[in-house]
């Protein structure tokens, strides 16, 4: 065969070859790659980390192992861990205790609440308790309400929580007795021209004292303003200003700065209710060994972290990084002790804890720092290894398009009821991590991080839900 024959017959076989190859990945990797030449980026800062989860195949890499702060994509590794931990069968539980005897109707002892920590605990869980109290026949204790928070230490917030982000319900004081997402919800509305404005609480209690010097007006500009006297670190609740009367009701959510003292104020106003009485005080204890046990109320883990993932909900991740702290370290349980359960699940994963910062586990503190290589490794771990664990994660997160955080991105594209991802979001942060599938019906895990940029978040947003729109693409 003559040279020129030979060469001819390997072109040939070359160009056949790549014609048989795989064009996605180039393709894909040039499309990102264009999205990145954005002028936003000669400031902020990105980190990605794409896998094929069929292929087990890398599909695109940029700065993945550079530590930014993850916002609430710091949920991903703390559900994760919790889920491997502590499973999805894990319970929080509140537990009613009694001491002394129960003659002619009459508790001769105290009563004691103990807390786990349970993050959606509710008034309508608290009307449970009173009912099993009043089911024993009690209608009088002689002791006192005492609430038992020794499962948690006294650090009521997290390494580099923002002090000024007080009184947002994103900003929870961490105890372990905790009821409606320890917030109060206060309704303003509109009376009669230079009357008081009318303030409601849900659920209406005593226990917030409502200083209102706000009034109604013609004024159509009138401004009103409502707020929690945080910076004395009060639940007094401040209303002033304007409300013009033609306003429908305004709506205002705040957090506790005392909540387990609320959890105790709102139970006491329940058993007052219900005509039980209790002569003693309210306060706080250590339940005693020969306490009796009332009722308890377990909540599963499966159900708490959903509203956790999808609604990125901060108590309840930081409840959990405790929960795990508390199951395999003795109390109180705390931040700390959580975070080792951390550590190890991302030396099982194949990765080194002392390579990254972790301090809570919303991701509410800017002390954090990880990397997208982390967040996709625990993403292609759970994958890969449990699928029963994945099952739960995947379900967890919010779906572009339908529900959560994500409910209204990715309308109309091929993410839209595809992707699963979590979202996360901080003053000059944004970050997006999660599982999507691919036209050509391949799973892919992904994680993206972008960070160090002024205003909003939206441009972040889209360059995400571009780069989710081109990997659904994928042929």
């Amino acid at each position: 065969m003559n040279k020129l024959k030979f060469n001819a017959i390997v072109f040939l076989f070359i160009f056949i070859s790549s014609l048989a190859l795989p064009q996605d990945n180039k393709t894909v990797k040039d499309e990102i790659d264009a999205l990145l030449k954005n002028k936003f980026f000669k400031t902020a800062q990105i980190s990605i980390d794409v896998y094929n989860l069929t292929t087990k195949k890398s599909i695109y890499k940029k700065n993945n192992t550079l530590l930014l702060h993850p916002a609430s994509n710091m949920k991903v590794i703390t559900t994760a861990a919790a889920l491997y931990f502590l499973s999805s069968e894990y319970e929080f539980t509140t537990s009613i205790y009694y001491t002394g005897e129960i003659i002619d109707s009459i508790c001769t002892g105290n009563i004691y609440i103990v807390g786990t920590g349970d993050p959606d605990f509710t008034t309508k869980d608290l009307d449970l308790f009173v009912e099993n109290i009043k089911n024993f026949g009690i209608k009088e204790i002689e002791g006192n309400l005492y609430g038992d928070l020794s499962n948690f230490d006294s650090l009521f917030w997290g390494q580099g929580w923002m002090w000024d982000d007080d009184p947002s319900t994103d900003f929870p004081y961490i105890t372990p007795l905790i009821i409606n997402d320890a917030a109060i919800e206060v309704f303003c509305s509109p009376t009669m021209i230079d009357s008081a404005v009318l303030v409601q609480l849900n659920p209406p209690t005593n226990y917030f004292k409502i200083i209102n010097n706000a009034k109604t007006t013609k004024n159509k500009n009138a401004k009103l303003r409502v707020s929690r006297d945080w910076l004395n670190r009060s639940d007094d609740i401040y209303i002033t200003g304007e409300l013009n009367i033609n306003s429908g009701r305004l709506y205002s959510k705040f957090n506790s700065c005392n909540p387990a003292k609320y959890f105790l104020y709102l139970m006491y106003e329940r058993l007052e209710e219900e005509g039980i009485i209790i002569k003693g005080t309210l306060g706080f204890s250590v339940t005693p060994n020969e306490a009796n046990l009332f009722y308890t109320l377990a909540r599963p883990y499966k159900d708490v972290i959903v509203n956790l993932n999808k609604e990125s909900d901060n108590l309840s991740a930081e409840m959990t990084l405790r929960a795990m702290g508390l199951k395999y370290f003795c109390k109180p349980s705390s931040a700390e002790k959580g975070i080792k359960l951390i550590d190890s699940l991302i030396t099982i994963i194949g990765l080194t804890p002392s390579d990254y910062r972790l301090v809570d586990g919303s991701g509410v503190s800017h002390y954090n720092l990880v990397s997208a290589e982390l967040l996709n490794k625990i993403l292609i771990y759970f994958y890969i290894n449990y699928k029963s664990l994945f099952k739960v994660l995947y379900e967890s997160f919010p779906i572009a398009g339908i529900d959560g955080t994500l409910k209204s991105r990715m309308k109309g594209t091929e993410a839209e009821n595809n992707l699963h991802a979590k979202t996360g979001t901080l003053s000059g942060v944004s970050c997006l991590s999660g599982y999507l599938t691919a036209a050509n019906g391949n799973q892919i895990a992904f994680s993206i991080l972008i960070q160090n940029f002024v205003g909003s978040s939206s441009t972040a947003r889209n360059i995400q839900d571009e780069i989710c729109k081109i990997l659904c693409k994928m042929k």
